[in-house]
C-alpha cells in the first residue's frame, strides 16, 4: 500500500490548503519537464495519485479506513513499507 501521505511529505490530520499546497511543490519539483532524473515520472506519477486521493474528502475517508485497518492487521509489514517510502528519496540523493 503505498503511503499518499509521505509521498506529500504531510502529516494525515493534514488540511486541503496543506494537500493543495505540498501537490503544487511537489509536482514542480517532479514534473518530468522540469527534472531530468530517471524515476522523475515515477514520482510525479505518485504525488498526482496522491493528491487525487487525498483531495477527494469520500477517497480520503476510504483510504484512511483502510491505512489503519493495514497498520492494525500487519503493523510490522505496514511500518517496513513506511520506513522504506520515507528513506529511500532521501538516500538516492545522497548517492
Amino acid at each position: 500500500m503505498k503511503d499518499y501521505y509521505t509521498a506529500l511529505g504531510l502529516r494525515s490530520a493534514a488540511s486541503l490548503a496543506d494537500i493543495k499546497k505540498a501537490f503544487r511543490q511537489k509536482a514542480s519539483k517532479y514534473h518530468p519537464d522540469r527534472n531530468t532524473d530517471a524515476d522523475a515520472s515515477a514520482r510525479f506519477r505518485t504525488v498526482q495519485e496522491a493528491y487525487e486521493v487525498l483531495s477527494d474528502d469520500a477517497r480520503r475517508l476510504a483510504y484512511d479506513d483502510n491505512r489503519r485497518r493495514n497498520l492494525l492487521d500487519n503493523p510490522a509489514e505496514t511500518a517496513r513499507e513506511i520506513w522504506q517510502e520515507y528513506f529511500q528519496p532521501l538516500r538516492q540523493t545522497t548517492r
